[in-house]
């Protein structure tokens, strides 16, 4: 457990949770504003992620890990995939226990942020060679 403390916790970590501060207002802002306009939580969702990958993409990309190579989107895309799916579970599941879409919104935010950030490190923004496209 620490190792994996030690490998994620990093100055690229601290670069990354400012980022996410201004992501996560963005995110949520178009979340809550889609909610308001009548959209069930699934397609605000979607809406907000959409034109989060848009924006995160970019700055977590050039701010976060130094990486300027637009060849990843896809691999980003990917891992907002999983994101999303994993921000709708646990919406719903935050609903089924009684929160409003608006607080499940926002108690995501965090986990789904960790998530996001594990798996760009991981497997889009990776310093490994062999990650990288060709």
């Amino acid at each position: 457990m620490i190792d994996i403390i030690k490998k994620y916790i990093t100055a690229e970590f601290i670069r990354f949770v400012l980022v996410a501060g201004l992501s996560t207002a963005f995110g949520y802002g178009v979340f809550s504003l889609l909610i308001f306009f009548g959209l069930s939580d699934p397609l605000a969702v979607l809406g907000s992620t959409v034109l989060g990958v848009l924006f995160n993409f970019k700055t977590y990309g050039i701010l976060v890990f130094k990486n300027k190579d637009n060849r990843l989107i896809f691999r980003f895309l990917a891992v907002y995939c999983v994101v999303y799916i994993c921000n709708v579970a646990g919406v719903e599941l935050l609903k089924i226990l009684g929160l409003s879409s608006y607080i499940a919104g926002a108690v995501m935010a965090i986990p789904v942020g960790l998530l996001g950030f594990v798996l760009n490190k991981t497997f889009v923004f990776s310093k490994n060679k062999n990650n990288n496209p060709e």
